[in-house]
């Protein structure tokens, strides 16, 4: 059994090559293998939203608080709200961050395949983010 206590590990802020604005990472976990789950919780100030991104095993978000965004390569933005549960599936290429006005908090989790979680695409710019297109 291990316990990470809390504030035992370093917020960081989100590097602008991925992100638009102001958000903050703090880790919760990264199992150690043969699991391959990794956690955090990401909180994104009023307008700032990942860039254009898909995960090799998929991602859910858990929202924990405010309001936000979330928008699929060919889809709507969706509305997300604390409670919400959003999968977006292996390689779908996607974004998430809070709306204009207001900040979202949510757990992300996604799995490691061949040590990679993520592949970074280009941002999402601000005629994308304030119209719901792509």
């Amino acid at each position: 059994m291990e316990v990470k206590r809390n504030g035992s590990q370093p917020s960081g802020k989100g590097p602008a090559d991925w992100f638009t604005g102001a958000v903050r990472i703090d880790p919760l976990f990264q199992a150690s293998a043969p699991a391959r789950v990794q956690g955090a919780i990401v909180t994104f100030e009023p307008g700032a939203r990942t860039a254009w991104h898909t995960h090799p095993l998929g991602q859910t978000l858990i929202v924990v608080s405010g309001l936000g965004w979330a928008q699929r390569w060919g889809g709507q933005i969706e509305e997300i709200r604390p409670g919400d549960v959003v999968w977006f599936a292996p390689a779908e290429k996607h974004w998430h961050g809070a709306t204009a006005a207001t900040a979202l908090t949510h757990i992300a989790v996604q799995e490691q395949l061949d040590g990679k979680v993520v592949d970074w695409m280009e941002h999402v710019s601000d005629e994308q983010y304030g119209d719901g297109s792509r």
